[in-house]
Formats: C-alpha cells, sequence, structure tokens
C-alpha cells in the first residue's frame, strides 16, 4: 500500500539580514512559486510578511552579528527558525556574483532541500552570561597588548627588568621607581610613560571587576553545577570552568566522541584513494572554548598532586564527580608522559590532550 510523504514545511523562506535591511525569498515547496520581498528589520513586519505565505513556513537565516533576537521572536509566535552556520552553507565554488537576493534564494533552497547546517540558539540568560565571558576575554588581550606597549617603551631607553617574573607586585613597584629616573625629565618621554603606565592599572582594574562579576554568577545561577562538576579536573578553575559552560551550552546535545570535532580539536584530513594524509588541527567550531582547553592541557604535564585549590573545588563536588575528576587527572597527566617518552613535540601532544580533555569535560557535564 502507498503512503503519501509526510511534508514538514511548504514554504521555505530565506532571510538575508543586515543591520538596516532584510531580504526575504520565500519558495512555495508544492507549487515552486516564489516570494520576494525587501523588508526593515523590525520583527513584527517580518513575522506579518511570513504569516501572508503558504504555511507551514520555515524560516532560516545566517548567524552573524545582529544575533538571535529575530529567531527567539519568531519562534515564541510558533514559526519554526533555523540559524544557519556560515561555515556549513554549501556554495557552488563557480558562483562569483554575491547579491543580497542572491544569499536569500540560496537560503531558501537549502531550506528547502534539508540542507541548512542549524546552530543551537542560546537562551537569553546564556547569551548575557556569554557576552560576560567574552568580554573579560577582550580585557584580557588589551591587558597583553598595554603591558606590551609600556615593556617596549622601557626598553627602547634601554630599561629592563631582570627581578623575577614581571607582572607582579614587586614588578609594580619597579615600575613606579623608573619614573623618577633622569631619562624620563623629559616631558614628552614623562607623559608617555605615564599614559602607558595608568593604561595598564586602568585594564587591570576592568579585568579584575570582570572576575568579581563572573565569579559571583558562577557561583549562583543555572551553570552553577556544571562548573562545580568541571572544577574537579586540573587547570579549570572557576574561570575556565563558567566559560566553557556558557559557551557550549546544551552539553546533552554533544556526546564524548563529537565534541572533540565540534571545538576543532580533530586533525584535518586529507585522503583519496590509498593515501591518507592527516595535518593540524581543523579549529574549527567555538575559537574561546578551544583556547581555555588548550590553555587547560598544559596543566597535566607536571606530575598529578591535589593542591589547595584542586582540593577546594574536589571538596565542593559530590563521591561520584570527584572520583571521574580524579581519574581524568591521572589518565591525562599518564599521556602526557607517555608522549613525554616518546619525543612528541609538545604543542602537538597538548592538542591531543585537549581534545581528550574536552571528552573529560563533557563526562562530567552531563553526569547528573
Amino acid at each position: 500500500m502507498w503512503e503519501a510523504p509526510v511534508v514538514g514545511n511548504r514554504t521555505s523562506v530565506g532571510l538575508d539580514v543586515h543591520a538596516r535591511s532584510v531580504v526575504a525569498c520565500g519558495l512555495d515547496g508544492q507549487t515552486g512559486r516564489v516570494f520576494e520581498r525587501r523588508l526593515s528589520p523590525d520583527h513584527a513586519e517580518i513575522f506579518e510578511w511570513v504569516m501572508g505565505l503558504p504555511g507551514p513556513v520555515t524560516v532560516t537565516y545566517e548567524a552573524g552579528p545582529t544575533g538571535f533576537g529575530l529567531a527567539r521572536f519568531l519562534t515564541e509566535r510558533g514559526i519554526v527558525c533555523l540559524v544557519a552556520a556560515p561555515s556549513k552553507l554549501q556554495r557552488p565554488c563557480g558562483d562569483r556574483v554575491k547579491t543580497d537576493l542572491r544569499d536569500a534564494r540560496h537560503l531558501a533552497r537549502l531550506l528547502h532541500l534539508g540542507e541548512i547546517a542549524a546552530i543551537a540558539v542560546p537562551s537569553v540568560a546564556q547569551e548575557a552570561a556569554r557576552d560576560l565571558v567574552r568580554a573579560r576575554e577582550d580585557v584580557r588581550g588589551d591587558l597583553m597588548a598595554a603591558r606590551h606597549r609600556l615593556s617596549k617603551l622601557l626598553l627602547r631607553q634601554g630599561i629592563v627588568y631582570y627581578g623575577g617574573k614581571p607582572w607582579t607586585g614587586v614588578h609594580d613597584r619597579w615600575l613606579c621607581a623608573r619614573r623618577r629616573d633622569p631619562v624620563f625629565a623629559t616631558p614628552g618621554l614623562g607623559m608617555a610613560f605615564d599614559i602607558a603606565y595608568d593604561r595598564v592599572l586602568d585594564t587591570v582594574a576592568r579585568r579584575d571587576r570582570l572576575d568579581s562579576a563572573i565569579a559571583e554568577m558562577a557561583a549562583a545561577s543555572e551553570f552553577t553545577p556544571v562548573v562545580t562538576r568541571l572544577g574537579c579536573l586540573r587547570g579549570v578553575s572557576t574561570l575556565t570552568a563558567f566559560g566553557l559552560a556558557v559557551e557550549i551550552g546544551d552539553w546533552h546535545r554533544l556526546d564524548g566522541r563529537s565534541i572533540g570535532a565540534y571545538l576543532g580539536l580533530v586533525p584535518t584530513e586529507s585522503s583519496s584513494g590509498q593515501s591518507r594524509s592527516r595535518g593540524s588541527i581543523t579549529k574549527t567550531g567555538n575559537r574561546h572554548a578551544r583556547r581555555l582547553l588548550i590553555e587547560a592541557a598544559w596543566h597535566h604535564r607536571p606530575p598529578y598532586r591535589v593542591g589547595t585549590d584542586l582540593r577546594h573545588r574536589l571538596d565542593r563536588a559530590d563521591p561520584a564527580t570527584r572520583d571521574r575528576g580524579q581519574r581524568a587527572n591521572r589518565r591525562l597527566h599518564t599521556r602526557w608522559a607517555h608522549f613525554d617518552t616518546r619525543g612528541k613535540r609538545a604543542v602537538v601532544a597538548n592538542a591531543a590532550i585537549a581534545r581528550e580533555l574536552a571528552g573529560w569535560c563533557w563526562s562530567l557535564a552531563v553526569l547528573e
């Protein structure tokens, strides 16, 4: 007996969304009719136009700087809206003409064929926490640049610090004493030093404010259980655990094998026939989460011991989580020791450790 196929949607709508305009293209899957319209970014106007199309309707647009507000607005009103991952969109290699209308048509056709790779739309709270973490990441880069400018200003005058590790309390007192050096008696040079030093102090203050806000949110929010479980791993303190929690969001949509590829920690491959060639890691997916894991992986190289900070984080977790975290720490250090014995390049070995660490993070995050 023949059974009619089930059609999920009739009209596929592709939106090319910009800050001041939206170009829309709707494709009726039954009649082949095409509906095209230039709209304003007002969500109500877009919703009104979509509701006038033959239903049911599914909408898609590319992820970008306009955010997820439109997707949330349409979803709340019962319209399926997929936010497409730009890197996963199939484009003809010979297509050299790009316009807003052609992009909207392309999205509508891909949606009709079921070839849209949708990304997970975060909740408002998750996006706010993610913005906080990324603001801290931006300040970290600003602080590195400010310190670099100040140290190179001193280097051009032949002043070098030999008193140990830089950017500590001792180094700060040394910097204050340098202002009284005769070389900075020149008005222009003295002003340049003051501005560069003030920039470092201001950036440190901004970083500390963000650290306090992140620590407060990590201690009492929807992300607290995941942060507590991830804290059982070496190198995953509150900042790192909270960053991973808000960047990945729903850990249950991944598994222990796919999370490495999701974060771009698997090797590239170019194989054909009997030949098989692998290269460096793909570096796709979430760049911030990947950097956090790469930095955390270095902490597993020294011999495993439970320090004061790690002990406090372990004490906050339940016994099952604590046991799994300690097994992960021993396993990752054993892997590091094996790579060192083989003479593996440290950066290559660390990427492999970070990939396995991502799997352990997933294991702890989904542990109920």
